[in-house]
């Protein structure tokens, strides 16, 4: 992949620290920010968090290989709740059926004590691990030659490597995972100075995920409503934005429902606003649960007591269903009154939508007419007469609704 740095070539070895340094700082500017998800749902957390890493893995990969003069690298994260080395990403001569980002390439953590289980309190206490050397016959220098994890010096040979350097990657004083570099068969095999050298590369690739953790933290936060743990208005706003336009460019379904809980104000009054919190909290499990039921759905919270449940693929009956249980949800709480919920959705006879802003007002008008009715079921924008029912006639004029201030902020059309 790059030429084999020689153990003198220092200005080659600094040069390689800094362009491994710089390519990890343009994959965390170029990262999008991480798509908001339901609430409640079921993640290894873990995992998730290694997810949010793989394009900094990728460039730290690519940056080691060039820097030892590799041919193959390859950073792999330990997942504690499955007790393996997952292989995040592969780089350079990969070998048939090694995909360059696995779905799940995986390896179990007992066959890597030195990963896996050694050297924790002394990395707590700041010591730098150690890297160490395997060949084609096993260890060469700083491994432990009755590990299991010599294991793989099978699997390099069917895969035409030679020498390897290994390096963990320590976090927080805890194992993350590993830098693993190879050369080929007939490539001279690294030496203990390459390991010295593996092992100062991980500690900045270490570094570079912690500051790519402080990042993601940022924007989750930037995203996430922080007492339910919903999408927030800002996270809605996005995605609506998106879904219209796959609605303006593919015909994808888009559906909206929003919700407006009932007696909101009436518990905050007679209970306080310890009581309210947990109504919105609660209100807020519902509402996630009935996102879950639907592949890729959104919940999220408006602000206030209003919420919001968005939808792109899904049939409009399928949410109008979804949106009837979130009703009975409500209704079945020991806190409130249930909810006000008008759904709108691109599936059902509302006429042109070419704006988040349309389906909004739309989903709103519904909502504002379930309240009106006192309805306990989902009003449905444009099933009591197409274009020209009550609801789609309420969305095409603003007066009955004067916007909130933050309403404004969704794209007219």
């Amino acid at each position: 992949m790059g030429r084999i740095r020689q153990d003198g070539d220092a200005d080659a070895r600094l040069s390689a620290v800094v362009g491994l340094s710089q390519a990890m700082a343009a994959a965390q500017t170029s990262a999008p920010a991480p798509a908001p998800t339901t609430s409640g749902a079921a993640h290894d957390p873990e995992a998730v968090a290694a997810l949010s890493h793989r394009d900094i893995a990728h460039a730290a990969a690519r940056g080691a290989c060039e820097a030892m003069g590799g041919t193959f690298a390859a950073i792999s994260v330990w997942e504690r709740p499955r007790g393996r080395l997952r292989v995040l990403v592969n780089v350079g001569d990969r070998a048939p059926g090694e995909a360059e980002f696995p779905d799940d390439e995986s390896y179990p953590a007992h066959d890597f004590p030195q990963i896996a289980e050694s050297l924790h309190e002394r990395w707590a206490g700041g010591a730098r691990a150690q890297a160490w050397v395997e060949g084609e016959e096993g260890p060469l220098w700083g491994g432990d030659e009755a590990a299991p994890g010599y294991r793989r010096v099978a699997v390099w040979r069917r895969r035409g490597r030679g020498s390897g350097v290994i390096a963990p990657i320590v976090l927080h004083g805890r194992a993350w995972g590993e830098l693993y570099v190879a050369r080929a068969a007939d490539a001279p095999a690294f030496t203990r100075n390459d390991a010295d050298f593996a092992a100062v590369l991980a500690a900045l690739i270490a570094s570079g995920i912690a500051q790519n953790e402080r990042l993601e933290e940022v924007r989750r936060l930037a995203y996430t409503d922080p007492l339910t743990g919903l999408a927030n208005r800002r996270a809605v706003e996005s995605r609506l934005d998106e879904a219209v336009e796959l609605h303006r460019d593919l015909g994808t379904v888009v559906s909206l429902a929003v919700c407006d809980i009932n007696g909101l104000k009436a518990v905050n009054d007679q209970q306080g606003h310890e009581a309210g919190d947990r109504l919105l909290e609660r209100f807020a499990e519902v509402l996630a649960d009935c996102a879950a039921t639907l592949p890729g759905a959104l919940a999220g919270r408006l602000g206030g007591d209003e919420f919001c449940l968005l939808t792109v693929g899904p049939t409009a009956d399928e949410v109008v269903r979804a949106a009837d249980d979130l009703c009975h949800g409500a209704a079945a709480l020991e806190l409130g009154e249930g909810v006000a919920c008008g759904v709108a959705s691109t599936g059902d006879p509302v006429g042109d939508v070419r704006t988040a802003h349309r389906i909004f007002r739309l989903a709103d008008a519904a909502q504002y007419r379930a309240k009106a009715l006192r309805s306990g079921k989902p009003v449905v924008a444009g099933r009591e007469g197409g274009p020209d029912d009550p609801t789609v006639r309420l969305a095409a004029d603003p007066a009955p609704l004067p916007p909130a201030p933050e309403r404004r902020r969704f794209r007219r059309g």
